[in-house]
């Protein structure tokens, strides 16, 4: 049963997930990384993968 409590996070949480999400998303596609975009689809980690696709593996692709 979910609770009012667990809603008052989960909530947040989902919507986080989609705007992290989204954006590695859309660098992964615009960067033709099929892997990465793979991952970022499937996995669900509380935005983490996508800040560490964004800010660390994004940004060495951009650099070369």
């Amino acid at each position: 049963m979910i609770t009012e409590t667990t809603l008052l996070w989960l909530i947040p949480l989902m919507i986080w997930e989609m705007i992290w999400k989204g954006i590695a998303l859309w660098k992964a596609g615009r960067n033709n990384q099929l892997t990465w975009f793979v991952f970022l689809l499937i996995l669900n980690t509380a935005g983490i993968l996508p800040i560490i696709y964004i800010f660390f593996v994004n940004k060495k692709k951009n650099k070369k």
